[in-house]
């Protein structure tokens, strides 16, 4: 007989590891709990199931030829059993025996076992807000929930709708909803979107794109109450600021781990989920986890960290996979890489932002680039903005910031590969990324970042970020920006303030001597790279280093207010 195995969940690591041990021991005899009645499913996969790119809701649980992953195919093609309906109800580890209850009928059964995994993933968070259990509101992580969606889309009478959170689930859920003909607001509580994943000199830029494509953006403002009509349905999102007619309310604040069977049964559980070690054991070297309801570890801080993320649950099934066939397999950590599309606008991140690294202690030095994707003489060119962010005496590369309607998805993949490895912002500069004009420029733009980061780390260059300057000119501080673009460029796009000098570069070596030489001069081009040169000009020229920098990015990396004709 061999070795029993029970795996409580069975969407993605509780699959994973079955599938893998089984493959690793075919004598080891495997059972799949799982309380809803559909497994091993791609949630990911239902944001484009609500936009129709994905007819048939039932693809996300098919392979790749089109075979169902159901309690069959596992039976047959895995050699795993499968009780879908079923929950567990407890867990005795001294007895090493799981209770499960069959919610059809309510009957229970106790599954004796040699090695558990527990696989229970997250829940939605709902806040108790008055009326938040009226009609038309909804959650988004099951099939089930995705069925109701689409439906509630396909009824609604009044073609409004409300996402509350700005997070990935919720702005994924932003273009179904606007291919649907719907009014779509998005209120999110935190001042900017994507407040996990990115800056908010650089969530502006997204949240721009989305105003420009009618999407409503509430940020800074939390809801208050949802309003009901007289048939007990959901009328109207109250926040804190105003009131939002909707029939249709998407609720995506977030996830939380599972724990509760993993606590009940007297497990070590932390603010991020369950503990586990490296081999993704839990305090009882019997049992494992993985997947939504474990914290996993950041390979940049070292602290555990929540990571609710479908491909680090596969990961973990995999390891953990591995482990129950007797062998010594890790699992090292998370980046914290995410990427998402929003109306044709990529995003994607991976590491620490700005602000997650200054939060936790780090001394940091970071550089905007805005540029086109691949050579701007190239058809199809689209413009992407990278902000890299470096621990600044060691050179360090803590993460990057991606976005923008051209491709990003290979560079983010990129610096999440250097961080792993803990390099630097040479090793990146360093590194021989593909190059032909159809897909990158001769140096691609994380390498440019790369570049960037190194003068300022040689002070050959000196730097504000938009943010900093807006500061400044908030505060009324006295000094000049120096805008070194041609006429034509500077008629088409400037910025409104008065403390403006236009120079063109090429005339800056003529003129330096009408610029005062006791005030701070911040220079500023297209995307910085003109910027740059007419500090070296200045300094070159006696100009006090310490009063002369640029712009980072340019007025393309600048979120704020801008006169365009």
């Amino acid at each position: 007989m061999g070795k029993r195995i029970v795996v409580i969940g069975g969407v993605a690591c509780g699959p994973k590891a079955a599938a893998r041990v089984k493959r690793l021991d075919p004598e080891a005899e495997v059972t799949v709990i799982e309380k809803g009645d559909e497994i091993s499913y791609g949630a990911c996969g239902l944001p484009f199931y609500l936009e129709g790119e994905i007819s048939d809701v039932g693809e996300l649980t098919t392979t790749p030829v089109g075979v169902p992953r159901d309690v069959n195919f596992f039976r047959a093609v895995k050699g795993v059993e499968v009780k879908t309906g079923t929950e567990a109800v407890s867990i005795d580890r001294q007895k090493r025996i799981v209770k499960a209850r069959r919610l059809v009928d309510g009957m229970e059964e106790s599954l004796p076992y040699d090695k558990l995994v527990i696989a229970t993933g997250s829940t939605p968070v709902r806040p108790p807000i008055p009326g938040i259990d009226a009609a038309g509101i909804h959650c988004l992580k099951t099939l089930e929930d995705g069925r109701a969606i689409r439906g509630a889309m396909e009824g609604s009478s009044t073609k409004k709708a409300v996402i509350v959170g700005g997070g990935l689930i919720g702005l994924e859920c932003v273009e179904p909803l606007v291919k649907g003909g719907f009014e779509v607001h998005v209120v999110e509580k935190l001042p900017w979107l994507l407040p996990a994943l990115l800056d908010e000199e650089m969530a502006i830029h997204l949240e721009k794109h989305l105003l420009s494509k009618g999407v409503m953006v509430h940020c800074g403002d939390g809801v208050a109450s949802f309003d009901a009509d007289g048939n007990g349905r959901v009328a109207r999102v109250v926040t804190e600021k105003t009131s939002i007619e909707a029939d249709l309310v998407i609720l995506a604040i977030g996830v939380r781990p599972e724990i509760k069977l993993a606590q009940e049964a007297g497990l070590e559980v932390g603010k991020a989920g369950i503990v586990v070690d490296k081999h993704l054991r839990t305090s009882d070297p019997d049992i494992y986890a993985g997947g939504d309801c474990v914290a996993s570890y950041n390979m940049v801080t070292g602290q555990p960290v929540y990571a609710p993320m479908g491909s680090v649950a596969n990961k973990h099934g995999r390891v953990i996979g591995n482990n129950l066939a007797g062998w010594d397999s890790t699992f090292s950590g998370v980046c914290g890489t995410g990427i998402c599309r929003i109306m044709g606008f990529n995003v994607a991140r991976t590491g620490l932002t700005q602000r997650d690294a200054e939060s936790q202690g780090l001394s940091v030095v970071s550089a905007l680039n805005p540029g086109p994707d691949r050579p701007h003489y190239m058809e199809g060119s689209k413009l992407i903005h990278v902000k890299l962010v470096a621990e600044s005496y060691s050179g360090r590369v803590l993460g990057v910031q991606i976005l923008g309607p051209g491709e990003v998805m290979s560079r983010v993949d990129t610096v999440a590969t250097l961080i792993k490895a803990g390099g630097t912002v040479d090793d990146l500069a360093d590194v021989d990324m593909a190059y032909a004009p159809p897909f990158s420029p001769a140096v691609d733009n994380v390498i440019v970042a790369a570049n960037i980061i190194q003068n300022k780390m040689d002070r050959v260059a000196r730097s504000y970020s938009p943010a900093q300057v807006k500061k400044k000119l908030e505060a009324g501080e006295d000094f000049i920006l120096l805008d070194v673009r041609t006429p034509k460029e500077v008629e088409a796009m400037s910025l409104p303030y008065e403390n403006i000098v236009y120079i063109p570069l090429g005339k800056l070596r003529e003129r330096a001597d009408e610029l005062p030489r006791d005030r701070e001069i911040i220079c500023l081009c297209k995307i910085s790279l003109r910027g740059y040169e007419a500090e070296r000009i200045l300094v070159g020229k006696g100009f006090d280093p310490q009063l002369t920098s640029f712009l980072d990015g340019g007025i393309v990396a600048w979120p704020y207010e801008k006169n365009v004709k």
